[in-house]
């Protein structure tokens, strides 16, 4: 759902007024409010870097990584190691403030002048996400442990994982408007600035036109789940941005850094895969039914009209008849039977022997004569003593293409491979047979040519 803070400002300032913290809640909210105030120093270091008020730091460390000073309040990771999840890559960082003034620049609130009670808490529902908004449900992140959020006065509800929401769930961490109430009423110099002056934009919303052009861009290349294009680079963006930086080699931040939005901007400004005009095929499937019953044996072929319709439409389908009659195979059109596993070597020598008689032999004149021709001449020439090295070469080709993992990251011949195979889907299931095949014919070319005395006297190998 689409969201605007100038839509939902109201919302958050009556809520804030309305707002009780829960009997049972209050001595936990008490507690939690002393360990933020107790580290208030540390927090100021971090405002005097950032312009972001301290308490709003203390607010996300609390709600992130319960105060943890070794950890990034991004995510709440170990400060000592890169990030892996959201936002990652980052790091490692010397100490919690190092790390707290990255996190904070990535979000956009450095340098933001409007610190009133709706930005603030609209700032930190952003930080978290708006997908309890799509469920009717008051943030936890923000209202837990209060009157606004859970039974009896309103709707609970949790995400207990990544788009996994459970109704009959509450909360139980606080949230962090609770905690903010619990820390004015102990220290009176949290107050909030107001509005900011009408001429000054704060970061994000500078950056939010660019954010929506981004959204808009993903959407476009394919994002899962559709964004919503509202120029808030919340949680689900984020995700989506990092999976784009991950398929095109980009550090893996989830920031729309200059790096990241050029390469989104060039990839949705890539036309579409064009379709390329259907070839006319009947020419060259008629020819191969014609080889097929010319293998058949007892069989002749007859010449064909010029505009004789293909007893087959299905190149594959040919294919794999072609290759059923030189396996000795009965076999209709897209079938064929695998000769039995168990038959003794001794008879399947037999029925090579006989094969091989009934190709090269009828009434004793060579019944292949057209194995080389049966493309027609010029195609037949261009292929003439050259099929079998064809076909074996690409059928190696082929398997190891099929073995290959499509990787635009890959480098050397892994990269090579990896590219054709994402170009042209299913390309060993469909390349394979058509290698078999032209192998095969080009055995039984030569067979024909050894028949007829004109095949190459063989190499001698020392």
């Amino acid at each position: 759902m689409k969201v605007s803070f100038e839509n939902i400002k109201d919302e958050y300032e009556r809520n804030w007024s309305n707002m009780k913290i829960r009997p049972s809640r209050a001595d936990v909210a008490g507690e939690t409010a002393q360990k933020a105030i107790k580290n208030k120093g540390i927090y100021k270091q971090i405002e005097d870097k950032t312009d972001v008020p301290w308490w709003f730091v203390a607010l996300l460390h609390s709600r992130e990584s319960s105060f943890n000073f070794n950890t990034y309040l991004g995510n709440g990771q170990a400060l000592n190691r890169v990030t892996t999840i959201v936002p990652q890559g980052r790091g490692p960082f010397a100490s919690f403030a190092d790390g707290a003034v990255d996190a904070l620049r990535l979000e956009g609130f450095v340098g933001a002048r409007d610190w009133g009670i709706a930005k603030t808490l609209f700032r930190l529902e952003k930080y978290n996400g708006f997908g309890y908004r799509g469920r009717g449900v008051n943030s936890p992140y923000l209202w837990s442990g209060s009157s606004i959020y859970g039974p009896p006065e309103q709707k609970g509800g949790k995400f207990t994982s990544d788009g996994s929401f459970d109704s009959g769930e509450v909360d139980r961490q606080l949230g962090t408007a609770v905690i903010l109430k619990a820390m004015m009423d102990q220290d009176s110099s949290i107050t909030f600035d107001g509005t900011a002056m009408l001429s000054h934009l704060d970061p994000e919303e500078q950056t939010a036109p660019i954010a929506l052009l981004m959204q808009q861009a993903l959407n476009k290349l394919g994002a899962n789940p559709p964004l919503d294009e509202d120029g808030i680079v919340g949680p689900l963006t984020k995700a989506a941005v990092a999976q784009f930086q991950q398929q095109h080699g980009i550090t893996q931040s989830g920031a729309l850094d200059s790096v990241t939005i050029a390469a989104i901007t060039r990839a949705a400004q890539q036309p579409g895969p064009v379709t390329p005009p259907a070839a006319d095929f009947s020419p060259i499937l008629k020819r191969l039914e014609d080889l097929v019953t010319l293998l058949q044996p007892g069989s002749r072929i007859s010449p064909s009209p010029n505009n004789a319709t293909p007893a087959a439409s299905d190149p594959i389908n040919m294919i794999e008849r072609l290759l059923a009659v030189v396996n000795k195979t009965s076999a209709g059109p897209g079938t064929t039977t695998p000769s039995a596993p168990n038959t003794a070597p001794v008879d399947q020598l037999k029925q090579v022997i006989g094969l091989v008689s009934a190709l090269l032999n009828n009434d004793g004149k060579p019944v292949l004569g057209q194995v080389n021709g049966a493309l027609g001449d010029t195609i037949g020439k261009l292929l003439d003593g050259k099929k079998t090295a064809l076909g074996l070469g690409s059928s190696v080709l082929t398997a190891l293409l099929s073995s290959v993992t499509a990787s635009p990251n890959a480098g050397g011949l892994a990269g090579l491979l990896g590219t054709i195979v994402s170009a042209v889907p299913g390309l060993g299931q469909f390349a394979m047979p058509i290698s078999l095949a032209l192998t095969a014919w080009g055995v039984l070319g030569k067979m024909e040519k050894w028949a007829q005395g004109t095949a190459p006297p063989p190499k001698t190998t020392t």
